[in-house]
Formats: C-alpha cells, structure tokens, sequence
C-alpha cells in the first residue's frame, strides 16, 4: 500500500522565540538552523526578517542545505498596493525558499485588529500571495485564530483559505491561535473545510498547548486529512507552548495508526537521533532537559526495581510501547552490564570510531561517561567533548600539548582617566615538546582572558587555530549556593564552517571554563589530522 507524504514544519526560531525568556542570537540561529536541516525537516522557519537586526542578520543568506528555508510576515497592508509594501518587500528580498504569510481569518479580528472590511483582508491575502509566487517563493498562508473564526462565521473562514489556495498559495495553514481549541472540534472542524473544497493535501495544522493538547489536536487534524504540521523543538512557544515536534514525530513514525497510512521526510537513522536533538537544544537554551519529556526524556524508559523491571528482564514490551532505541534513549533498569552498548555503539559509529562490542575500553568508556554524568557533564549537548573523551578512552588522540598552570587576575581600579574600570588578566604556561611558552592576556572578564592568552601561542600547533572562534558560552549552576558545581558549555567554530561543542564542569567557574576551552582546542586539532588523512587517503 502506498503510503501518503505528511510534511513537518519547524517553527521554533519564529514562534519558538516567543517564549518568554529566549531570545536566540544569530549564532544559536545558524546552529539550530543546521541541526533541523540535518534531521530531516522540510521546512524550517527563520523569523521574521526586517523586524529586528538578529532576524535581518540571519535572513542574509540561506540557512539550510535540504529544508525549505522560510521567512514570515504579514499580509500586505490594506490600501497599499503590494509593489508599495515595505514589509512584503523585506519578506522577498530575503534569501529564502518560501513565504509564510499570517492572515486574518476571524472577521471579528478583521473588524478590530486590522480595522478594514473582510474584502479587504481577502484582497490583502490573495495580492501578497501573487506577489510571493511571482518573485518564485513557494508560498503558504497561517490563517490565524482560523479555528475561533470558524465557530464564530465559518463561510468568512473558509473564504480566506479559498483565496489563498486560489491565489497560488501550497499550504493553507489552519491555526489554533489560542490554543482552546479540543480534538474533536479540530477533526471536526477540517472535515468540513475540505468538504468545502479545500483539498487535504493543502492544509496544515499549526497548534498551540493552551489546554495541553495541542500534539493531540495536530495528529486528529492528520486524521481528518492535513497534511502538513507545524511545531517547534520541546514545544516551546508563546505562552504554554507549541505541538511538540519531539513527541509528534516519533509518534507518526512508530505508531501503526500514523506509520502504516503515512510517511515523513525523516530517516530511522535520524529518528534514532532525536534525543540526542532534543537535548542538544536544551543546552542551546541553557536549561535542564525534561525528565519526564515523552520518548527523550531521562525518564522515558525509567522503571524502578520489582515486578515492572523483572517483567522487562523477560519481555521489554511488556512496559515499553516502543523500543528506547529507536528515538535514541535507553532503558534505565539495572538488569545487565550490557545495558546501554548498544546506543555508545551506534554513537560513536556515527563519528566513524568502530569499536568491538567486547572490546573491555567500551565498558570502561560507558562507565566514565555515567560517572561524569552524573557529577554534572551533559555530554548530549557536548559532542565534541564526547568524542574526546571516547578518542582518549580508546587511545586515539596525541597529547598536542600540555598547560602546567594558569592563573587569573581580576583587578577593579582607577585608570588615568580617573574612571573605575574592572581588568581581567590571565597567565597561561603551556608545555610543547619539552619546550614551556607562557602567555600573559587581558580580557573582557577572567573568562575572556583566559581563551585569549591560551590561544596566544601553541607554538607548531599555532597556524592551524588561528581561524578557531570562540562563538559562545554559557553556565549553568547545578545546584544552589555560591559554592555550587557549575556547568559551562562552549561553541566554537571554524573558518571552514564547523561547529562544535565542549563541556566543563567544576565548583571553580574558571575551571570549569578552561576545561571547555581545552576540549575546544584539542578537538580542532583533533579534526584537522582527521580531515589531513581523509585527503591523504584520497
């Protein structure tokens, strides 16, 4: 049987960044970008461009390589003509693929927020819908608050959505706007938009969590016939959030009911990745992954000693409605000492690092890394780190070079200008081929510093970091006090494009810093011989 193509829409760097207390910069929007792109999403979503400088920066050049890259904004504004918009014009001057237009489908918004007549707003959608298509972006239309709209005059709803579809638009988007819409409404509601003549292959559900269900209210619009869904990563989003994309996804792809009628753009292989995505962008955000998140979640696969895991000893089924692996978690029942190879396996065979499954340096590998874990090193969100550290583990990675100490200085005084000025020094001794080279630096804060003077001078090694970019930084204290253990997370990248991210963790914030910035460091050096014999082998 041939199974029917649902296309996924990612929104997080658009409605993601209206959750309260994110505000991405543009290298965490080029990193996120990237990590959608290589999962396998057909759309991803950048912003809204001229609305800020982030989102003008970001726009000023294409962000993925397979995705659909898509700018967003309005309508054209009634009684200007579409050639005069200013905001039309920013959406297709951007370097994008396609065009995501909000319009108003609730004539009581029509009537208060826009101020104009509903033909008005119909002229509005179908002029910037011509206008999108004529400058060759594919375009799609989020009919806002289209689901109040309809209970409240469902002829003027439909109108919208018939105008885009007729104007040229691929998608017409139904939108829950406030999220208070229930399943059976939604299954409901799209059976007679489509009755109505709007072709299922057409639509779209965008679905907020106001009342919690807005993964169930995307899958019961699937049921009545959309075809594409759009989400954010963790379901992050303006007030309670978005669809999950990280719970949706698996649940089309390992569900029969979803998996047997329909298939995505997302291979096993990168569905076996998406804890893995998931976490990552948790440290991204710079908070802790949910526990409890449905599939990636710590405790996803968690079960307690007794009945449960002894059953589980026998018959994972019989507490699994699908297997950890799949979705790149594992089970968490102290059963066997094997338990977990499987995924440190696959890990470090998608870095190209094969290693038997008895090899005795595996299990000593699995064991540092739950140790670590579990003294704070988030090694999910820390890639490079891992692989350092599985390298070291496995006795691939030369010392390039090794630091004797370091010290920071941190100096509030009065300059010659009489101004009070805080100065941050750092002394860096480093040890390369039996030869010391100290480096002294001043920085924006110890931190700062400290990466200035350690990358001042790396003797033979110096040629091949000079193109190494500390891009960003972050800290996480894990538990309370001044004198907590605290988590530092750094990015770095290359001139050739690479980004990668390294973990340290520590009572010392600059220790914790330096370990990070080590990890940067070796890893870039690491990769360089890498990439040297792959060319050489060639």
């Amino acid at each position: 049987m041939t199974r029917e193509r649902l296309y996924l829409f990612d929104t997080t760097l658009r409605d993601g960044q209206q959750t309260p207390g994110i505000d991405f910069s543009v290298e965490d929007k080029i990193a996120i970008a990237r990590m959608l792109d290589e999962f396998g999403l057909d759309y991803v979503e950048g912003g809204y461009p001229g609305a800020n400088p982030t989102d003008t920066a970001f726009f000023g050049r294409k962000q993925t390589k397979r995705a659909r890259f898509t700018a967003f904004g309005m309508t054209k504004r009634v009684g200007i003509s579409a050639s005069n918009d200013p905001g039309l014009a920013a959406l297709l001057q951007a370097q994008v693929d396609a065009v995501c237009f909000v319009a108003k489908s609730w004539d009581y918004h029509v009537r208060v927020a826009l101020g104009c007549t509903n033909d008005e707003n119909l002229e509005a959608i179908e002029a910037s819908v011509k206008a999108a298509v004529g400058a060759g972006r594919e375009a799609l239309v989020d009919c806002e608050h289209f689901f109040d709209g309809f209970k409240a005059n469902p002829d003027y709803a439909i109108a919208c959505a018939r105008t885009a579809l007729e104007a040229g638009a691929r998608w017409v988007v139904l939108c829950d706007t406030n999220g208070g819409t229930l399943p059976s409404e939604v299954r409901d509601i799209v059976g007679k938009v489509i009755a109505a003549g709007i072709p299922g292959e057409n639509l779209g559900i965008h679905a907020h969590d106001d009342t919690g269900q807005a993964v169930a209210n995307s899958l019961a619009a699937v049921e009545a016939g959309v075809r594409q869904i759009q989400g954010t990563l963790n379901g992050i989003g303006e007030r309670c959030g978005n669809a999950n994309l990280v719970s949706l996804i698996p649940t089309l792809m390992l569900k029969p009911a979803f998996a047997d009628r329909f298939e995505v753009g997302i291979s096993g292989q990168a569905l076996a990745g998406i804890a893995r995505v998931s976490h990552a962008f948790d440290e991204i955000l710079n908070r802790a992954p949910g526990e409890q998140a449905p599939y990636v979640g710590a405790s996803a696969f968690a079960t307690k000693a007794g009945i449960h895991a002894s059953a589980i000893a026998k018959e994972p089924q019989t507490y699994e409605h699908v297997p950890p692996e799949a979705v790149g978690n594992r089970r968490r029942v102290m059963v066997s000492d094997q338990g977990g190879k499987a995924n440190f396996m696959a890990e470090l065979a998608r870095r190209g690092i094969d290693v038997p499954r008895d090899d005795s340096r595996l299990d000593t590998l699995i064991t540092l890394v739950k140790e670590r874990e579990a003294r704070g090193y988030a090694y999910e969100g820390a890639d490079a780190s891992f692989e350092l550290l599985a390298c070291q583990t496995l006795g691939h990675v030369p010392e390039f070079f090794s630091v004797t100490s370091f010290r920071c200085m941190v100096e509030r005084r009065f300059d010659a200008n009489g101004q009070l000025r805080t100065v941050s020094e750092a002394v860096v001794k480093v040890m390369i081929d039996d030869e010391e080279k100290m480096s002294v630096a001043e920085g924006n804060g110890p931190v700062n510093a400290l990466d200035i003077a350690l990358r001042k001078d790396l003797g033979k090694f110096q040629h091949e970091i000079q193109d190494l970019v500390l891009a960003d930084y972050k800290v996480r204290i894990l538990d309370g006090g001044t004198e907590a253990v605290t988590r530092v997370m750094i990015e770095s990248q290359d001139g050739q494009g690479a980004r990668w991210r390294t973990v340290g963790v520590s009572n010392n914030v600059i220790d914790a810093s330096f370990q990070a910035l080590m990890d940067s460091i070796v890893f870039k050096l690491m990769k360089n011989r890498q990439l040297a014999g792959r060319v050489a082998a060639e």
